[in-house]
């Protein structure tokens, strides 16, 4: 996808970027490859692809949900800043909180956010378990989101306890979301959440089926939930 193409594609679905916002996307690019070379970030380098399947497949959430106003964003696992850094640049009111298990990344992220001159931005080296424990951001968040972090059953214990009572829980998936939502069904309801929506798409020019869930929590999480570091993935709920 070229840079052309991506802004066609984003303006057909209401969001058009100014010069300083397609200067951003620039500067991510030069830095996502950059640091890839001296610590895995990501696979995709060639820049027609990360603006495919990194930056377009990223803001995609937005023509779902409405991303404008000051927003506290949560972003469990976003490795290098997928999708919540994106939607940052096309949506600067958004604060954004990204929580991460390895430092390096977060290394990278507090570099990237300098050089693209956010604001409201905070990263934190932490396992998603422990953080949603944690009393100052337990139950705190408008919206949670995951990108391609694990599976729904997994991902809703540790998204749901961070999103505040009628807030909104993203998933962003690729194929056979179905399946895993089915397997989540009892977690997503025992976690205070109730499923909403699921859009299924083709990314443009053949890069892929992508699927984003939209689950609303109607209730609080109970205090058991995340359980300890680990426990989510090795032992789901079922």
């Amino acid at each position: 996808m070229n840079i052309q193409t991506f802004l066609n594609h984003l303006k057909e679905q209401g969001i058009e970027l100014n010069d300083k916002q397609l200067q951003q996307f620039d500067t991510y690019f030069r830095t996502l490859v950059e640091w890839n070379e001296k610590m895995n970030l990501t696979a995709i380098t060639d820049k027609e692809e990360v603006y495919a399947k990194h930056f377009f497949d990223s803001v995609s959430a937005a023509f779902h949900f409405d991303f404008s106003g000051p927003l506290q964003v949560c972003d469990v696992g976003a490795g290098a800043g997928f999708p919540s850094i994106p939607l940052k640049i096309c949506f600067p009111d958004l604060k954004i909180t990204i929580v991460d298990s390895l430092k390096k990344r977060i290394a990278f992220l507090n570099h990237l956010a300098a050089q693209l001159e956010l604001s409201d931005v905070a990263f934190y080296h932490d396992r998603a378990e422990t953080f949603g424990k944690n009393a100052k951001f337990r139950e705190q968040y408008d919206v949670v989101m995951a990108r391609a972090v694990a599976r729904m059953s997994v991902l809703s214990e540790l998204c749901l306890p961070l999103c505040k009572t009628k807030g909104t829980f993203i998933a962003m998936k690729g194929p056979n979301l179905a399946e895993e939502l089915k397997d989540a069904e009892s977690a997503i309801q025992l976690l205070g959440g109730e499923l909403q929506e699921i859009h299924t798409f083709e990314l443009p020019e053949d890069n892929g089926e992508r699927n984003i869930a939209t689950i609303t929590k109607n209730r609080k999480t109970p205090n058991k939930y995340p359980r300890k570091p680990g426990v989510p993935n090795r032992t789901p709920i079922e």
